[in-house]
């Protein structure tokens, strides 16, 4: 099964790719959407058009079976989290129109699944994901978080899996 995490943003919308055989989890490849180049910073419209032609090519490209999107933090700033929103309306609209379901976590729980700790620091995530993923080349700290939201999302099919397979098994 492969699945892709996307860790929203406006500026940088962060993806990472893994692939999931049993309990093991392999690097496949992450990277970073940036808003493109040049454009005026009021011109939300085109920043949005160019995150979606990113993310589009990074699922023909990859091909995923599933994915997962991080919820959007609510901050202080209203215009700034509105416009988060929308960068992650891109998030789950690429993978939802190529039929992929979409799972969704809160920051802090994919911060407890990687780390073991619900605040963790974007230093302990990069960290825990080398560890999880020996030998990879992370793109950035968005990227980093992609990669972990890609991992919580295989623990909870994982999950969901083996609870399936305990109900089927005590039925008969």
């Amino acid at each position: 099964m492969r699945v892709l995490g996307i860790d929203p943003g406006l500026r940088n919308l962060g993806w990472g790719v893994i692939d999931v055989a049993g309990a093991r989890i392999t690097h496949v490849a992450n990277g970073i959407c940036h808003s493109a180049p040049g454009e005026v910073e009021g011109d939300l419209a085109l920043r949005l058009v160019s995150l979606y032609v990113q993310l589009t090519e990074v699922l023909r490209i990859y091909a995923p079976d599933e994915a997962a999107v991080e919820h959007t933090f609510v901050n202080k700033d209203a215009v700034a989290t509105l416009k988060l929103g929308q960068a992650r309306g891109i998030a789950l609209l690429v993978p939802a129109q190529a039929g992929i379901t979409v799972g969704e976590y809160a920051p802090n729980s994919v911060k407890k699944t990687i780390v073991g700790v619900g605040h963790a620091a974007k230093a302990q995530i990069d960290h825990m994901i080398r560890i999880h993923l020996p030998g990879v080349q992370i793109a950035g700290p968005d990227a980093a978080d992609a990669l972990a939201i890609a991992i919580c999302h295989a623990h909870h099919l994982q999950s969901a899996g083996r609870l399936a397979a305990a109900l089927r098994k005590a039925a008969g």
